[in-house]
């Protein structure tokens, strides 16, 4: 349950700017996130492209390369939503893979290295990798064996991002001592998003060019508001006083402050919201959550992107 504290109850004036929910179809592909159903064969860059094409965009970034052979969730925000990038990189991957052995293995033998690839781990990421070859640590959260056939091993992964898939399964074949290999590959979610809300790039495509005509077919089922990165980040609530000069690049000082979320430290990555829920800038918590709730003066946060235009709220210096 999230828990905020109050600096002061005041109430959105509804004669300025939206509620999420009541945006145009043009309005929430202008800020909106696509949970995509990758296909094998593009590259996760080709994949974007095509998004932007089939939405008539000129921007849009995903938030975590998947390689061409490899199926599944892939996050793209569209438009100003890619500003909310600081936020969604670095959520934690989940996976099924098919593992091949080279050589036959006990299950015993089998389970007791599964056991040490849990936790933190030592990785050097593969010659292909676009990152330095150099060793770093990353936390396995799950990797459980669902399923085993002679050499053919299924398994569910939890991981934190930048985790090479390919290479933890070299890896345990290398601990076994017979070799293996990564046979297939399927993200089954990244952070919140789940498989289970990806949609097909066809669907999409369909959607888009029947939503005006065929009420059955809206587009809002496949594009979610930028908002929905609230789930995954800390919350400050402000002041629609506050939003026109936090539009125009002003950092935000406590006493523009409705409501702080619990739980922030500084230096941790904020959304900045409207009373009606809106998303208006992204940031950096200059101070925790006790510090925002009880001082009347300072830095309570300096921006890293805003996402709403400036004239959405009217200004309210002179």
């Amino acid at each position: 349950m999230r828990s905020f504290k109050h600096r002061e109850a005041v109430l959105s004036d509804h004669r300025y700017g939206k509620y999420p929910g009541s945006r145009s179809i043009e309005e929430l592909i202008k800020r909106g996130i696509v949970v995509i159903d990758k296909p094998k064969g593009p590259t996760s860059h080709q994949v974007t492209a095509w998004i932007k094409e089939i939405l008539g965009i000129d921007k849009a970034g995903h938030t975590g390369t998947l390689d061409p052979k490899v199926t599944g969730v892939l996050v793209v925000a569209l438009q100003k939503s890619t500003k909310t990038m600081p936020a969604l990189k670095g959520l934690d991957k989940e996976y099924i893979a098919l593992m091949l052995l080279h050589d036959d293995v006990g299950d015993e033998e089998l389970l007791e290295t599964v056991k040490k690839f849990r936790g933190r781990i030592k990785q050097v990421p593969p010659k292909k990798s676009a990152v330095k070859r150099r060793e770093r640590t990353r936390e396995i959260k799950k990797l459980e064996l669902l399923e085993r056939d002679g050499k053919k091993v299924l398994m569910k992964i939890k991981c934190e991002a930048g985790t090479y898939i390919r290479k933890l399964i070299h890896d345990m074949g290398e601990e076994l001592g017979c070799g293996a290999h990564m046979k297939e590959l399927r993200r089954t979610a990244v952070g919140p998003f789940e498989e289970t809300e990806a949609v097909k790039l066809q669907t999409l495509k369909d959607n888009y060019i029947f939503s005006r005509e065929d009420k059955n077919r809206d587009i809002r089922k496949n594009i979610l508001p930028v908002e929905v990165v609230a789930d995954i980040s800390k919350c400050i609530i402000i002041k629609d006083t506050a939003i026109e000069a936090v539009c125009n690049g002003a950092e935000l000082g406590t006493g523009g402050v409705s409501s702080v979320e619990e739980g922030i430290k500084k230096d941790d990555v904020v959304l900045l919201l409207s009373g009606k829920g809106e998303l208006v800038a992204i940031g950096k918590a200059r101070m925790d959550t006790k510090d925002i709730y009880t001082k009347n003066e300072g830095r309570a946060v300096t921006l890293i992107n805003v996402i709403m235009e400036r004239g959405t709220y009217p200004k309210a210096w002179k």
